[in-house]
Formats: structure tokens, sequence, C-alpha cells
């Protein structure tokens, strides 16, 4: 049968006012705690839209997988170069303005994606990777892999974002993919905060990082902005103060200004309102479980690592936590096996749940535990008396 049991975790806190939750501008809207995988915002964030360049993220994403698995394996060389061809230098709007027949490298064509969001150097990219050298089965093969990696609403018709149909993705799925690129790629994620990229001497005219909040001082660095009519100003975008790491993403702002703001906003909000507290240390009790036919009559239940949870500055002093786990548990009982979890209940966000594992050892009791179970049972039957039918 599934147990409970219920403790209060006291945090030191400064006072009790009420969390208010951010009110966005923006058509949808995710921001997430990466560092302790608290949601502190979801507004439409399931809804697949248009998410222009945005959708930019997964045509890097798979390029910095084919610069990881090398040339020798199928993959790309930083330092080789690609064929621009005549459909590439047909894209218009923020473009590295190259030409049908030349040639450039890979790491220009990446640095031209995130810094100055070449339409062209995406194309580029995707034909070389393509399974059947077209940008069409790039987009295929984008919506295979983004279906892999969970993002399950998200489908790509080109590998750059251009308005076309059934070219969408969700809130959450950029948040992810943002995610999996700082985790995946910590040597290329540095790119992302570059603010100025000159491609091109006589092209000088884009050459600057279009995420406005890089020369803000506010720990941003990375990742992409998007706009299209269809689908208005957005930004994915993360932050680092010391050591929390937000990610967020925006999209349907009326202006370059309102996405400036909205999203300088979220990130103030998210680290003033929100800190993170440790709770338990690694190997700590925070509750016993039954064993059932075992040498000992209960076992401790401890988390495997440190655990600490994002709460709300201004909240009340307490946590409530409640301990679920299926008992009482079968002997013999391995240390570190995983028995339980610890569902926190933050105010005014999300629970959270963490495994909680076995103390110690606990053998299996034998002839004896056996008697004394089964002898305990017939006392309770008896003591229940009869029942009728």
């Amino acid at each position: 049968m599934i147990r409970s049991i219920t403790a209060i975790f006291a945090l030191i806190m400064s006072t009790t006012l009420p969390l208010h939750a951010f009110e966005t501008r923006a058509t949808a809207a995710y921001v997430i705690d990466q560092t302790t995988g608290t949601v502190l915002l979801n507004k439409n964030a399931d809804t697949p839209l248009p998410p222009a360049s945005m959708s930019k993220l997964m045509t890097l994403y798979i390029a910095f997988e084919a610069v990881k698995r090398g040339k020798n394996n199928g993959g790309l060389d930083l330092l080789e170069e690609l064929p621009v061809s005549a459909q590439a230098q047909k894209y218009g709007g923020s473009t590295l303005f190259l030409k049908a027949g030349e040639r450039v490298k890979v790491e220009d064509l990446l640095r031209g994606i995130i810094v100055l969001s070449g339409n062209d150097a995406c194309a580029v990219i995707a034909e070389a990777l393509s399974p059947d050298g077209t940008e069409a089965g790039f987009a295929r093969m984008m919506t295979q892999r983004a279906q892999q990696m969970g993002m399950t609403n998200s489908t790509f018709a080109n590998s750059n974002g251009w308005p076309a149909a059934g070219h969408r993705m969700s809130m959450r799925d950029l948040a992810l993919l943002a995610n999996r690129l700082i985790e995946d790629f910590p040597e290329f994620y540095p790119m992302f905060s570059q603010k100025e990229f000159l491609f091109d001497q006589k092209e000088s005219s884009n050459r600057f990082n279009r995420n406005p909040l890089l020369s803000l001082n506010i720990g941003a660095d990375g990742l992409k902005t998007g706009h299209t009519q269809e689908a208005g100003y957005g930004l994915v975008g993360s932050a680092l103060q010391g050591n929390r790491r937000v990610i967020f993403v925006v999209s349907g702002l009326e202006s370059a200004a309102a996405r400036a703001q909205e999203s300088e906003s979220i990130v103030n909000w998210a680290f003033r309102q929100f800190a993170q507290r440790g709770l338990a240390k690694a190997g700590e009790r925070l509750a016993t479980a039954d064993v059932w036919m075992g040498a000992v009559p209960k076992v401790g239940l401890v988390p495997a690592e440190d655990v600490s949870v994002l709460l709300p500055v201004l909240a009340g002093s307490e946590v409530e936590a409640e301990v679920v786990y299926t008992g009482p548990i079968q002997a013999p009982i391995e240390k570190g096996q995983p028995l339980a979890e610890l569902v926190l209940s933050p105010e005014g966000l999300p629970e959270t749940r963490i495994p909680l594992v076995a103390e110690s050892d606990v053998a299996d009791g034998g002839f004896m535990a056996r008697l004394s179970t089964a002898a305990q049972q017939l006392i309770s039957r008896l003591n229940a008396g009869p029942t009728g039918s």
C-alpha cells in the first residue's frame, strides 16, 4: 500500500509576503530555473507556434553534433569549407550576403547563424548535412531529431525559420533545446555571447548580435532572437548569476523594444524573486519506512544527493513536504536502493519530487522473522473478530 509521512522543513526567511506571478505581455512564454529544474512561468508553453529564427537553434544543435562527430565519421570540421548553392543565395532577410559558387568555412557559417542570424548560412549547413542534399531533407531530419530529444511539439519545414506552413515549435520545446545546447556543447556555447561578427568587410551592415540583453551586465550569455510578421518578436535567452542559470522563451511581442524590455524584466524577476535554499544533505535521514520480514523493522530514507529547492524570496519560512513510498518494503534491501520520494510543495511553485534511497542494508529476517510476522497477522485477525458475509 502507498504510505506517506508529512513533514515541515523550516528555512530562514525574512518575510511572509505573498508571491506575485509575472504578468507577461508575450503571447506565449516559458521560464525555467535550470539549476533546480523549477518552472517559474508557463503561458501557452505547449502550443506549437511559428518560431521564426529561434528555430535556427535546431540547425545549430545538429551542426554541433556533426562537428563533434568529426569529418571522418560523416560529420564536419570547423575549418572545412562548404559550397554555397543558388538556393541558399536566394534567401532574403538576415543574411551573410553569400554568393552562389563561393565556399565558406564551417566556423564562419556557425558564427554567422548565431551572431548574424544568417538565413543563407543555415541553408548551406542544411544542404551539407541533409540525407538527400536538400534543405527539405534536412528539415525532415530536424523534425526526427527533435522528436528523439523529447520536443514533441516541433515540426520543421526549413533550416532557418523562414515563414512556411507547418513550421512550428512550442516555447517549452525551445527551452528544452536551449538547455541541451548549453549542457551538451560547452565548448561551442560561448559563441552565443559574441556581440559582433564582421564576416565580410564589404557587407558591414549586418554584423551585430540582435540579443538585446548581452550588454546589460545581468548575466545574459545567449541564445537567439526571432522575428517574422506572423510570429511577432521573440527571444530564447539564458542568464547566469552566481550558481543559478535561468532559461526563458518569449514570443509574439509587438516590437523589438518590447522584446528587450520584457526579456530584461523576466531575467530580473527570476533572479530577484526566487532563491535557492538547501534542505538536506546527501545521506541525511529524512524518514523511515516499514520493512516486511527483515532483520530490522524499519529502514532509514535518505537523499542520494544534497537537496535544494527554489523558493520565493518573500514567501513564508516553511516548506511543506511529504515522503511517499509503497510499503511495507520487502526485505532484503540494499543500501542506496530507491525506495521513496520526497514531495516538496513550495508556495506558488510546482511540486518537486526528489528520490529517497535506503540508508543501509536490511537483511532477510529468515525463519524467525517469518514466524513473527505470521503470528502478528494471526493476532490481528483474532483481535478484529468475526466478519459478516
